[in-house]
């Protein structure tokens, strides 16, 4: 059995260059764009809505990715949109959460439906977010449930790109071991 399969038919659409571990499982109404990779345990079912994740956005070993689905109070249920650069740590549960571009999300981390993460914005390891909370561009974001901390740094908001390009060559390095 493939570890990428589809769900009714929906196949996950994989961009050029990306890195998608062979342990991990991908099902259904997902895409990925170029250059992002998808480390080993990864479990992400676009299934009862979809999935997107950006370019160049890297979602590590045991994180999972779900949606929740279309209702009459909600009709269009919660998808998982994450944008571009991404660092997405090990072990974090994304559950119907939308996260703009250049964000790093600490390992352990859980953030839950309907949250919206703006771009430039670190959340530390551990931390909770909470339905519906939105997190506000350039801060530093932790705590179970999570609290603003304080402004990013120069370096800090410097680190998110960064930490994002290395991921970017690591997958490649990956990706040359399979040819």
């Amino acid at each position: 059995m493939s570890h990428i399969r589809s769900y009714k038919g929906i196949y996950p659409k994989i961009g050029e260059n990306v890195y998608i571990d062979e342990s991990s499982v991908l099902v259904g109404d997902i895409v990925i764009g170029k250059d992002s990779s998808i480390w080993p345990l990864v479990a992400a079912r676009g299934d009862v809505n979809h999935i997107h994740i950006g370019e160049c956005t890297n979602i590590q070993d045991g994180s999972v990715l779900h949606v929740t689905h279309k209702n009459a109070e909600n009709p269009e249920g919660y998808p998982l949109i994450i944008g571009n650069d991404v660092t997405v740590g090990h072990k974090v549960m994304l559950h119907g959460c939308t996260i703009h571009d250049r964000v790093l999300v600490g390992m352990g981390t859980i953030i839950l439906d309907g949250a919206i993460i703006e771009s430039d914005v670190v959340i530390g390891a551990g931390s909770l977010v909470p339905p519906n909370k939105r997190l506000e561009s350039g801060y530093l974001y932790i705590g179970s449930p999570v609290k603003q901390a304080r402004p990013l740094k120069e370096e800090e908001s410097a680190f998110l790109l960064k930490s994002a390009d290395n991921y970017v060559v690591n997958k490649n390095d990956y990706l040359n071991e399979i040819k």
